[in-house]
């Protein structure tokens, strides 16, 4: 079976003085911009089955700003890790019948994970609010250790 792997960056933040980074929240921009991201993933096709989300106010935001309803895990993990702490963290979170997983999260995570997967991957950038769209060929219980010739970057969205 098939599975779909969304990598969503959070929109853009605001820089409020005194407030720690993992408090910042979404500015004007970053919320449209988050905004657009949702419909646009479903405007390409994608339900999305299960959301694992940083727990940073921003990622939350966005999320929020989606529009996406589906089954969330908020994990202090996603802050800052490595596309192999985001294999970690996937493997014992996500549903294993999800077929379609968006993890909302950081630069640089999000993308680093995208091209660990795919590293044939043409990604030139990856500002706030872009997502990765990668089909995954293995279970995930098995992401980021079994390599498969299956797994590819299909879309790579930048809204703006």
């Amino acid at each position: 079976m098939s599975r779909t792997l969304i990598l969503l960056r959070h929109g853009k933040s605001d820089y409020p003085l005194g407030v720690p980074d993992h408090d910042r929240p979404l500015n004007d921009r970053g919320r449209r911009q988050a905004a657009l991201a949702g419909d646009w993933i479903r405007d390409d096709g994608y339900s999305v089955d299960a959301v694992l989300c940083s727990t940073a106010e921003r990622t939350r935001q966005t999320l929020e700003r989606t529009g996406i309803d589906a089954d969330v895990q908020y994990i202090d993990d996603i802050y800052g890790c490595t596309p192999d702490e985001l294999f970690e963290t996937i493997r014992v979170h996500a549903p294993s019948d999800a077929a379609t997983l968006l993890v909302v999260g950081h630069f640089p995570g999000m993308p680093e994970t995208a091209l660990t997967l795919d590293p044939e991957a043409a990604i030139d950038e990856f500002p706030t609010s872009a997502y990765a769209v990668v089909e995954v060929g293995v279970p995930w219980d098995r992401i980021g250790l079994d390599v498969d010739s299956a797994t590819a970057l299909k879309a790579l969205r930048i809204p703006r």
